[in-house]
């Protein structure tokens, strides 16, 4: 299938998922979101395809929403940008972080606003060198949203998540790693390399068990302790019962590589 606004493609067991408005900074529109999400719903349910590797195309990863698509005239009626969040942002969200398997973005110029959250919101961020997370929502009054509320207190701590937010700093890569906002910083031009190598090495591994590590992390934040003891025991029942699990035992006892299928 041919897409307008994104580019798509396989290697190996890695699906490749490259934002594609590289003038408007890989900005959303409606069309954008619609062809994301049926990229991701595909994968999501492909057994060939075990990792997803996002990132943008041009110098910027996504600055977030158009906003030639929310232009609001004097004396026009205010636009629902709930409806927009219900209909296209939150359920990309929930793909994302509920994905059966690894999702890592490789963010190579640019994250603003939602297109900062959307970032934040995979399993892995690589960021190049010279890119940057900025989340730009109160400079237009608004608040921030594409889970930014939600997973910003959680990986850098209330105060710095507030700061950003009422501020609308621009954060450079190595500050986003150091504050534990991402994972790994890059040269510029390693960016594509190391992340799809990262993503390789992931699909090589027992990716059925890799998406139920990312439901127990996801889900102990909001936890207590014996809540998430139940869940890890629950978790790994389902675990214990994979494909994946009794080709690992066989592996190590046998002294030879497994060859994991997911399953």
């Amino acid at each position: 299938m041919e897409y307008q606004h994104i580019e798509c493609h396989r290697e190996g067991a890695v699906g490749v998922l490259v934002l594609n408005r590289p003038a408007q900074l890989n900005s959303f529109n409606e069309a954008m979101h619609q062809e994301v999400a049926a990229v991701l719903k595909d994968w999501e349910n492909n057994p060939e395809v075990r990792t997803i590797l996002l990132t943008g195309n041009g110098r910027g990863f996504c600055a977030g929403q158009d906003l030639g698509d929310r232009a609001v005239n004097s004396g026009d009626e205010a636009p629902d940008l709930g409806r927009s969040i219900d209909h296209y942002y939150n359920p990309l969200i929930k793909r994302i972080t509920g994905m059966p398997k690894p999702v890592i973005c490789a963010v190579n110029g640019v994250a603003a606003g939602a297109g900062a959250n959307i970032a934040l919101a995979c399993d892995i961020v690589i960021a190049a060198r010279s890119a940057s997370f900025i989340q730009a929502f109160c400079r237009l009054g608004l608040v921030p949203d594409s889970g930014g509320t939600w997973l910003l207190p959680r990986l850098i701590g209330r105060a710095r998540a507030l700061a950003l937010t009422l501020r609308g700093d621009k954060v450079s890569a190595e500050q986003a790693r150091e504050m534990g906002m991402i994972w790994q910083v890059v040269e510029d031009d390693r960016l594509q390399s190391e992340a799809m190598q990262q993503a390789q090495q992931l699909s090589r591994q027992p990716t059925y068990g890799l998406g139920l590590i990312k439901r127990a992390i996801n889900s102990a934040a909001d936890n207590s302790l014996n809540e998430q003891l139940e869940l890890e025991r629950d978790l790994q029942r389902l675990a214990g019962r994979s494909e994946d699990y009794r080709e690992g035992v066989d592996a190590f006892l046998n002294k030879r590589t497994p060859e994991y299928r997911g399953r």
